[in-house]
């Protein structure tokens, strides 16, 4: 994930952790709270709220947002998330997702479709600190 490397960029780099911090305030406004919302609403709902891979994956994205949420720490809290992201998209990624598929209906997987689209077409950072 993208994120993930530009933070262990900025790390390598000695970036000021304020750059870094604020990206994330970005990314998190601008990426995470946004592709978070709509699983919850559109895709979770596929297997069911008691399904244990769905409640993994909502576990998952509390912890996550409670780690962009941080501030007592920032260096500890971004080396935290760049890790807790990287696991949480290999968990969606090759199980829920995989699991999700085997059930969902020709429309459940044409919307999904759609927000992997619209999530990918964001606007890039104003501080690409890991040039």
């Amino acid at each position: 994930m993208l994120f993930s490397w530009k933070i262990r960029k900025g790390f390598a780099k000695d970036i000021a952790i304020e750059r870094m911090q604020e990206y994330a305030n970005w990314f998190f406004k601008t990426e995470i709270k946004p592709h978070f919302k709509a699983e919850e609403k559109y895709i979770f709902p596929i297997l069911g709220e008691e399904n244990e891979m769905v409640k993994r994956a909502l576990k998952e994205h509390r912890r996550i947002k409670r780690l962009f949420k941080e501030t007592e720490d920032p260096n500890k809290s971004l080396s935290l998330l760049e890790e807790e992201l990287q696991a949480h998209i290999r968990f969606e990624e090759r199980i829920l997702f995989n699991e999700i598929q085997k059930v969902a209906t020709p429309e459940e997987l044409e919307t999904i479709e759609k927000i992997h689209i619209k999530d990918s077409s964001k606007s890039e950072y104003s501080d690409p600190f890991w040039d």
